[in-house]
Formats: C-alpha cells, sequence, structure tokens
C-alpha cells in the first residue's frame, strides 16, 4: 500500500526545525494540509522567532502543498487553543497531531535547579497535554483521530543528566496508555515515536560524525509516518534511528501469590528469582488487568 494523508489536516508542533521539519515536509509531500508550529526558541527554551516555521511553510508552498506557520508556545493552553482554531478556520478539521515540540535543560540531578527541571516537564509533557487537549473533542466529534507522542530512549531506559527530559519522555507514555482506551471508540489512536537522529537536540552527545550521517531525521519521519495513517496501529512504541525499527513494550511478569501469614518482606525476597522469572510475562492493556491477575492468583488459593 501507499501511504497518503491527501484532504486531511496535520498540526505538527515544534516543525521549525530538526525531526518536526522532517515531519511537517514529509506530511504535505504525502498530501497533507500542514498546520507548521514552531516558537523558534533556543534549544534550552529560551528566545523566539517565527521564521523557522516560515522558512518550512515556504518549502511546502514552492512543492505544491498547502500550509501555515504559528508561533503558539505549546506549554500555554491559550497559545495552544488559538494554534488549533487558527486550522480549523484554514481548513475546518484536525485529523493529526505530532507532539514533536521540546527543549533541553540537562544537568545531573545533583546541580540541576529544579526551574530547569519544571520548564523542561512543562513544554515535554504539558506540551503534549496542551495540544492533545486542543484537538480531542474535535477528533472525538469527526470520529477520526491519530496522535502520535515523542518519548525517548533517555524516558525509557534512563540517560545520564537527563532526570527532567527523561521524566516527561516517560510521562508521556503514561499519556498515551490511557487516552488510547479513552480515545478507542472514536477512532483515535494514539501511538508514541522514540526517535535516534542527529539534530541540534543531539549536539553535545559526543557523536562521531560519521555516526551522525547515519542518523538522519528522515529516517525517523518513515517511522512517524506510519503511526498516524489511517491503518495505523494504536498503544505502539515505535523506536527509529539510522535505519533501525524496533518496538519498546512494557512487560509485567507472571509472579507469585503468598497466603496472608507469609506477606513480608522476608518471604518476597527469599522468593525473589520466581517474582523476577520472565516465563509468563505479559503485556497488560489496562490497570484493571494487573488486578485482575493478581486477584485470580489469590482466589486460586481458596
Amino acid at each position: 500500500m501507499t501511504v497518503r494523508f491527501d484532504g486531511q489536516v496535520a498540526i505538527v508542533t515544534g516543525a521549525g526545525n530538526g525531526l518536526g521539519r522532517s515531519h511537517a515536509l514529509a506530511l504535505a509531500a504525502r498530501g497533507a494540509k500542514v498546520l507548521v508550529n514552531d516558537l523558534g526558541a533556543a534549544r534550552d527554551g529560551t528566545g523566539g522567532s517565527s521564521a523557522a516555521a516560515q522558512e518550512v511553510v515556504a518549502l511546502i508552498k514552492e512543492r505544491g502543498g498547502e500550509a501555515i506557520a504559528n508561533g503558539a508556545n505549546v506549554a500555554l493552553i491559550g497559545d495552544v487553543e488559538q494554534m488549533v482554531a487558527e486550522a480549523m478556520v484554514a481548513w475546518g478539521r484536525v485529523d493529526i497531531l505530532v507532539n514533536n515540540a521540546g527543549i533541553l535543560r540537562d544537568k545531573t540531578f545533583a546541580k540541576m535547579d529544579l526551574v530547569d527541571f519544571d520548564l523542561v516537564m512543562n513544554v515535554h509533557l504539558s506540551g503534549s497535554v496542551n495540544c492533545t487537549k486542543a484537538v480531542w473533542e474535535i477528533m472525538r466529534e469527526q470520529n477520526y483521530g491519530r496522535i502520535v507522542m515523542t518519548t525517548s530512549s533517555s524516558g525509557l531506559y534512563g540517560n545520564f543528566g537527563q532526570s527532567n527530559y527523561g521524566a516527561a519522555k516517560m510521562a508521556v507514555i503514561g499519556l498515551m496508555n490511557t487516552l488510547v482506551l479513552e480515545g478507542q471508540k472514536y477512532n483515535i489512536h494514539v501511538n508514541a515515536l522514540a526517535p535516534a537522529a542527529a539534530t541540534r537536540m543531539t549536539e553535545d552527545l559526543g557523536i562521531d560524525e560519521a555516526a551522525l550521517s547515519l542518523m538522519k531525521p528522515e529516517a525517523v519521519t518513515a517511522g512517524l509516518l506510519t503511526l498516524c495513517h489511517d491503518k495505523a496501529p494504536s498503544r505502539f512504541i515505535l523506536c527509529a534511528g539510522a535505519g533501525g525499527y524496533a518496538s519498546t513494550q512494557i512487560y509485567e511478569t507472571d509472579g507469585i501469590f503468598l497466603p496472608p501469614e507469609e506477606q513480608t518482606p522476608e518471604a518476597i525476597m527469599a522468593r525473589w528469582s520466581e517474582v523476577a522469572d520472565p516465563k509468563g510475562q505479559a503485556v497488560l492493556h489496562s490497570g484493571a488487568e494487573q488486578s485482575e491477575k493478581f486477584l485470580k492468583k489469590a482466589m486460586m488459593q481458596k
């Protein structure tokens, strides 16, 4: 099949540079009308300029596509609501939301000012919440929506000096998991992309030039397009970089049951190898499934 987005409207945040720019250009090339959002701030979130977003819009139009630029700060709900209203006035619907905007304020946790922690959380997590909230009712009413969160290996696995970034990037997975359940009957699919690409966000990581040349944003964007078309899955974490594509899933082991008289830390430690045994582990699809599993184990002992 050929992936196309003809007649669809996409909002891509942080689309003036790097991955967002690549996402916006690719969506437009495949037929989508694109609202190119970018505050135009520096990598640490300071400053602002509309030049980058305007340049992407100009490029889309030169190639025969439709696009408008928007400078909303995704951390401010008022800005975001105006952004979505602009898309609705221009095109009357919103089919795709790509939550891509982000900043970095890297330091070890011991040295990090909590202001920097909060700011990163506000942009990555609250920004994703604000944008999703602003399009949610639109997507419910039109009975269609594709939303992509941008997570990171820093959140999924940890990365030295990025406690703020990692916390925010894991938080959007929790957001995704619940929105999947709430959006299911409205044909709203919510997925997450974990990218690895050479952008200004990776400038200080010490990656050599040969490796950087393999980490093109376009390789990640190919993955992004699979998560926001009409045949996309839901609740999928797609990892993409340098031409590699993989899935991350959260598993829970089958675990053990202890009767009331044995429910002590000593008893748990004594059977730790069974608690951690991957045999029988499974992907759970709601928090209720965990409770049901434990209750079933307890009831089987009676």
